[in-house]
């Protein structure tokens, strides 16, 4: 969407005539639900400004943006290159608490941007001009101090609002980006506060052992709806008054060695399902990411140490819904959820994977289901030979892709710094992934992917590989079909929006 103008917006009269008429200014992609006192008060607003500043009528703000995955909505942006100028709007009957916290959040969030921030609410009914100071005071505002921010700001911008909030701003791993996560330089969607302080509570209000049963508490979700970010923010809240540890059964073992010397609040251990868990000190919660990889083995021990020294424990973990049941990890998910008394949370929204590859990811490893029209940031190349796959891969990494292989598959000769085991992409995030399809796949009766290769190789199937390695894409993702025409013909089906043919000539 891009900025309208106020002044043009309120001289409409009739809520029908509002809502059209701010959909053709904004190139919104819907109309928005204008309130009668919201238009009200933004009419006084546009008054009150034109009383102090000459070119009052001509002002344009992003008007009720809502920031993309993390659902955070500002009334009123005007954005330049050196400034930002937030105007919230209320209607009456709210404290100066509520507004004050409400502008906190607001410049939290438009941080991101490294631009000074001037933040002002409006209350309509009582035509009071409030302010959020440097120093975080609410301070009663004059116009003029609104139309002096207003009138400092250089080269405004007036694209779409979008674009200046991408998801790598605000979106981050602290496995891969730990300084940020240290920063605190990193943000929540509601869905994944709401569970936060579910969990806190419980955790805090009932620690450890309740009636001799370990308190278990635990979420899940796919690939990129931040289960990870979770994690670490719950541990984190937890250290404040007392140490915590997290047990790590991923891949990232020299990530985890640099948080653990920089976080002192919080010890990290990176664990091997064959080795023996020895904690260096006493915790007040053990939490543990990665939980899906846990074995029977792994679990009994960390509940035999909850119980012993009455702790809470809290597991993020992975569910392959969309996979073939038998291509899935079953040991890790499915132990933890039968834990008796286990509070389990699931988080739905995709945040680092945008719908479109979502979509085609869900679509390649399940072929029911709805179908979106049209996947452009998806390409697909087939290969005849190991020679082709070689070339076709090696162009996409000049492309900017990252090459995500399997060992059970093949490897295709990419350089090192352009390529990545799957096992070691797990918890990091690319702007664009090629990923190898080869012979060994196929679609079962059911319309799920499978591969002959996996059904001796439990909990190390290749068709987890293929779902967890495209997972990791956040812009593009590219296919390179070695060698299989009837898949490369069924995912040709997939980008074309027709799966009411079967793929076949």
């Amino acid at each position: 969407m891009i900025p309208v103008n106020i002044y043009i917006l309120t001289r409409a009269d009739e809520e029908h005539d509002q809502e059209r008429l701010e959909k053709q200014m904004s190139f919104r992609g819907r109309f928005l639900k204008i309130k009668e006192w919201e238009i009200k008060g933004l009419r006084t607003l546009s008054e009150r400004l034109c009383d102090v500043m000459e070119n009052a009528t001509a002002l344009k703000f992003f008007y009720s943006f809502t920031m993309p995955k993390l659902g955070k909505e500002f009334d009123l942006l005007r954005i330049g290159s050196d400034s930002i100028v937030n105007i919230e709007l209320k209607s009456g009957n709210v404290s100066d608490e509520v507004i004050k916290r409400q502008l906190e959040q607001n410049r939290y969030y438009l941080s991101t941007l490294d631009r000074t921030i001037y933040s002002f609410t409006y209350i309509s009914e009582a035509d009071r001009l409030v302010r959020l100071s440097g120093g975080g005071r609410l301070l009663d505002a004059t116009w003029a101090e609104l139309a002096s921010a207003l009138d400092k700001q250089q080269d405004l911008y007036e694209g779409h609002v979008e674009e200046l909030f991408r998801e790598d701003r605000y979106l981050i791993s602290p496995l891969t980006d730990p300084l940020r996560f240290l920063r605190g330089d990193y943000f929540l969607t509601a869905q994944q506060k709401d569970i936060r302080s579910e969990i806190l509570k419980d955790v805090l209000q009932k620690p450890g052992v309740i009636n001799k049963k370990v308190s278990v508490h635990g979420f899940t979700g796919l690939p990129g709806t931040g289960k990870t970010i979770l994690l670490y923010d719950i541990a984190m809240q937890l250290s404040v008054t007392s140490s915590v540890c997290v047990l790590h059964f991923g891949s990232h073992e020299k990530e985890l060695e640099h948080l653990d010397e920089r976080l002192k609040r919080v010890d990290f251990y990176y664990c091997d399902n064959d080795k023996k868990i020895e904690l260096k000190k006493e915790y007040s919660a053990i939490l543990v990411d990665e939980g899906h990889r846990l074995t029977a083995a792994n679990l009994k021990e960390i509940t035999d140490l909850t119980e012993l020294n009455q702790l809470p424990v809290i597991i993020s973990y992975d569910r392959e819904d969309s996979i073939a049941y038998e291509e899935r990890n079953h040991d890790g998910s499915e132990l933890i959820e039968s834990i008796e008394g286990f509070h389990g949370y699931k988080l739905t929204n995709r945040i680092r994977l945008n719908s479109e590859l979502s979509s085609f990811i869900s679509k390649l490893m399940y072929l029911r289901g709805s179908q979106r029209r049209s996947f452009p940031s998806v390409s697909v190349a087939f290969a005849t030979d190991a020679l082709e796959e070689d070339i076709l891969i090696k162009d996409f990494i000049t492309q900017g892709y990252k090459y995500i292989y399997d060992d059970d598959t093949r490897k295709a000769t990419a350089p090192d710094n352009d390529s990545i085991e799957v096992s070691e992409a797990t918890c990091r995030e690319f702007d664009r992934v090629v990923m190898l399809l080869d012979d060994s796949f196929t679609y079962d009766d059911k319309g799920y992917l499978r591969s002959v290769t996996s059904p001796d190789l439990i909990g190390n199937s290749v068709v987890r590989d293929l779902f967890h390695g495209l997972s990791r894409a956040k812009e593009k993702i590219a296919i390179v079909v070695r060698g299989n025409k009837p898949v490369f013909k069924q995912i040709l089906t997939i980008l074309q929006g027709d799966m009411g043919k079967s793929g076949k000539d």
